[in-house]
């Protein structure tokens, strides 16, 4: 009874206090908690996973209670699993770390536990990418699977997965997650682990793989361990693209200079004394392959590798930023002068070529400069000196006999006899700058001749060391493309080598040799701009494209500039005034115009173009926009991180975004253009008439006009100031010149032209003398020397030709004239107190 009676009572005064989670006042007496049970009493949870633990109190008369809001919750250790108490997630335990913790509720001294355990972490979903692509047939594609597990965290989980396709007969997956298109269609590829899955749809087309670019194209790194990372790109016959970096096998074609991982990451090595060593990395993907040229130089050294192609690089930037022996305080009359020359059999346009370390049969090893002539001769002359054995050429051919592929009677073309047009005078022969592969030995020269009343344009590849043909080589340039254009026969035009002239220098990227052309010089119709890519192992010709195959004219002839490249193997050059399409978007009549191209198998793509507004008034006056080179900036900040500079007659200098060169693809402004070009990044009459192309220097460019003076422009930002700049005080005539710079880094620069204007009296200029100039780049108003300074004549350069690009190596400045290739450099009381 007493028990019944205890209970009935406790019963009552629970309803009259109204007791759950505190007592009501005037109640005195508490209730009796006698323990607290805490549920799910054994647990494991995932790290990252929440669970939710509930209190039950058990009170005296056996009456129980949630407790869970009431109690406070603690975890014995935290650094495994936390428990919350804040309302709204009271109880909530956090499991933060694998291990065993206990979980504490307590109350007025009375505490309940339970062991808690944290497991790893558990994966709760997979991303499978590239998510929803579209793939060309037969072209292995790297899938990712990544998955995210239970503690946020994220892990690749490719290799670790279960791959299917939901159809086989449109593509396959392998157990590594490459997919690989087997017929057209579209199928689901999942991976799936631990129950979870991922999946994404990849629809296979009928394009082809036509080729691979790998990038960077033709960049340097120290020896001794430094590493870069490449990439490839496939290109497929649709025009698109993809990242083929992880399917492709990469190779380096010379192990002692430089490695590659199947990662693309290359790696240098110790190149012992010589200054530089170079390697081909390839990647290959079934039967496309893609090459860049690796040049390592010594870490002891200045990084100077060599000359290798026009202005230097494929940007055309005219600069040699590894020049640490002339500087402007040694540049002048008294320290610096004409050392040495070197007679040859023809004019010189080409820009000479500098290789160092050249093992010549007999003679050892010289550091080489190799030069063309209009005479149709190349030359090897040890770049150092002229005494001794030295006096004579390392090797000299002929590309107008039968060891060069020449046929009885080859002769170079006569300029009044044969194309009776004078601005090449008396021959034409190699006009255009060759390009040298240091990694293959190999330099690559267009020469024209003729030959029994025919005449041939061939493209040529030499071995450095002795002159000979390589195998395949040389290849006769010919080309018959579909137009009703100027010279055509019934619906077709074929490239008539007699009206043509290679003037701008050979490109040589991705495995590749570029060769463009434009008239004679005298504009004798019929004639075009054509283009050629040729392989760089067998020369078998690769593409070509006309640009006016409906029309006339559209010459690529750029003052001799070399056709420019990007990183990524597009391609860049200005085409002379011709025919314009103004009707089809893309046009197909180019006349007057900066075009970006690439190779796409055996075809041109043009990926884009710009055309100023007035381009029928550049046609009509025949003001050449491609008069000018085109100079591509190295990486700017802002908005425009790849840009362009190119000038031409039209008396504008043109800034233009590589990567969108037109707003909204607007290539030519047709209507409210206010005289100018809104849809481009700049332009500007500051630099004149050009002849020549910019040069690129420490965040400036410097051109120099025809009948102006050099000026200099800087940049920021990718904007070019093109108000109160600097400019020097010496004029020249018609043609003005090609500027090019030495520098030290950012230090020491100098700015080095060649006036060229005495170069025959149809320019009606007085023949004579080229003269070297030499400016301070960081203000070019200060003339630091010319080859006219000194007495007694000492200085005098050879016979003058324009366009001429003078070439800068380890101190030493080589010069083209009409007879003879002329060094300056440190006099020799100068030269030893610099060793000293």
């Amino acid at each position: 009874m007493k028990g019944s009676f205890r209970t009935g009572f406790f019963l009552l005064a629970s309803i009259l206090c109204g007791w759950s989670t505190s007592w009501i006042a005037g109640c005195s007496t508490a209730p009796d908690l006698e323990s607290i049970a805490v549920t799910p009493p054994l647990s494991t949870v995932a790290k990252g996973l929440n669970q939710q633990f509930t209190a039950v109190g058990t009170f005296r008369g056996g009456i129980t209670k949630d407790l869970t809001a009431t109690v406070t919750w603690a975890s014995t250790d935290t650094t495994v699993a936390t428990v919350s108490n804040t309302a709204g997630s009271v109880g909530l335990a956090t499991a933060i770390e694998s291990g065993s913790t206990r979980i504490r509720a307590s109350l007025k001294g009375v505490d309940g536990v339970v062991d808690f355990t944290v497991g790893p972490a558990i994966i709760t979903s997979i991303a499978v990418t590239p998510a929803n692509q579209t793939f060309p047939q037969n072209f292995p594609v790297q899938l990712i699977a990544t998955g995210t597990f239970s503690d946020k965290s994220s892990q690749d989980v490719t290799s670790t997965v279960t791959w299917s396709s939901s159809q086989t007969d449109f593509a396959s997956i392998s157990s590594g997650g490459v997919a690989t298109g087997q017929g057209q269609g579209t199928s689901s590829i999942q991976a799936a682990l631990g129950g979870v899955q991922g999946a994404t749809n990849i629809n296979i087309t009928s394009a082809t793989l036509v080729g691979l670019v790998v990038s960077p194209q033709n960049p340097s790194i120290a020896d001794t361990g430094v590493t870069l990372q490449f990439a490839a790109n496939a290109r497929f016959s649709d025009g698109s693209s993809l990242d083929a970096t992880s399917v492709a096998s990469w190779a380096s074609s010379n192990t002692q200079i430089a490695s590659i991982d199947s990662a693309a990451v290359a790696r240098s090595l110790a190149i012992g004394a010589q200054t530089a060593g170079f390697s081909s990395i390839q990647a290959v993907l079934g039967t496309a392959t893609g090459v860049s040229i690796l040049t390592v130089t010594n870490h002891a050294g200045n990084g100077f590798a060599g000359v290798f192609t026009q202005r230097n690089d494929i940007g055309r930037t005219g600069q040699n930023i590894n020049e640490t022996i002339l500087t402007p305080a040694n540049v002048n009359s008294t320290s610096f002068g004409k050392v040495f020359s070197q007679p040859v059999d023809g004019n010189l346009y080409a820009q000479p070529l500098y290789v160092p370390n050249v093992s010549i049969t007999g003679k050892g090893t010289h550091n080489v400069i190799y030069v063309a002539t209009e005479n149709d001769s190349v030359y090897a002359f040890d770049a150092d000196n002229d005494t001794g054995s030295n006096a004579n050429p390392l090797w000299q051919v002929s590309l107008v006999d039968a060891a060069h592929g020449a046929g009885p009677g080859a002769r170079p073309v006569n300029s009044a006899g044969d194309v009776v047009c004078y601005v090449i005078d008396p021959h034409y022969g190699i006009t255009s700058t060759p390009v040298i592969d240091p990694s293959a030995g190999t330099i690559y020269v267009e020469a024209i001749s003729k030959e029994n009343g025919v005449y041939f344009h061939r493209l040529h590849a030499l071995d450095i060391t002795t002159g000979l043909e390589r195998s395949q080589s040389p290849v006769v340039i010919r080309a018959t493309v579909p137009g009703t254009g100027d010279g055509s026969v019934n619906g077709m035009i074929a490239f008539n080598p007699a009206r043509h002239t290679n003037r701008p220098g050979l490109l040589l990227v991705n495995g590749s040799v570029y060769v463009a052309f434009a008239s004679t010089g005298c504009d004798q119709r019929p004639f075009h701009g054509w283009i050629f890519a040729f392989d760089s192992v067998t020369l078998s010709q690769q593409a070509v494209l006309n640009t006016t195959p409906n029309g006339e004219d559209g010459g690529i002839w750029m003052a001799g500039a070399g056709i420019a490249a990007d990183s990524n193997a597009n391609i860049f050059l200005a085409t002379g005034n011709g025919t314009f399409d103004t009707t089809n978007i893309p046009a197909t009549q180019l006349g007057d115009s900066i075009l970006k191209l690439s190779l796409n198998g055996n075809r041109f793509l043009l990926l884009d173009y710009f055309s100023p507004f007035n381009q029928g008034v550049l046609d009509t006056e025949d003001s050449d926009l491609g008069s000018g080179g085109v100079l591509l900036l190295p990486g700017q900040q802002g908005p425009y991180p790849n840009e362009l500079v190119e000038a031409g007659k039209s008396l504008k200098t043109y800034v233009i975004d590589r990567d969108q060169m037109t707003t909204n693809n607007l290539h030519n402004c047709l209507t409210n253009c206010d005289n100018e070009d809104p849809q481009i990044v700049q332009e500007s009459s500051a630099a004149g008439v050009m002849f020549s192309a910019p040069a690129f220097w420490n965040n400036n460019i410097y051109l120099w006009g025809s009948g102006s003076v050099v000026k200099s422009f800087s940049v920021s930002n990718g904007v070019i100031t093109l108000t109160g700049q600097a400019s020097s005080n010496t004029s020249i005539q018609f043609p003005g010149a090609n500027v090019v710079i030495s520098a030290n880094g950012t230090s020491n620069a100098i700015v080095w032209a060649v006036d060229g204007t005495h170069n025959r009296p149809l320019d009606g200029v007085a023949t004579g003398p080229s003269v070297l100039y030499a400016f301070d780049a960081t203000d070019v108003a200060i003339l630091l020397y010319t080859s006219n300074q000194a007495a007694n004549n000492r200085d005098i350069a050879g016979g003058s030709n324009k366009f001429v690009v003078p070439t800068i190596a380890n101190g030493r400045i080589y010069i083209g004239t009409q007879a003879e290739l002329d060094v300056y450099g440190l006099l020799a009381t100068a030269a030893a107190a610099v060793k000293k």
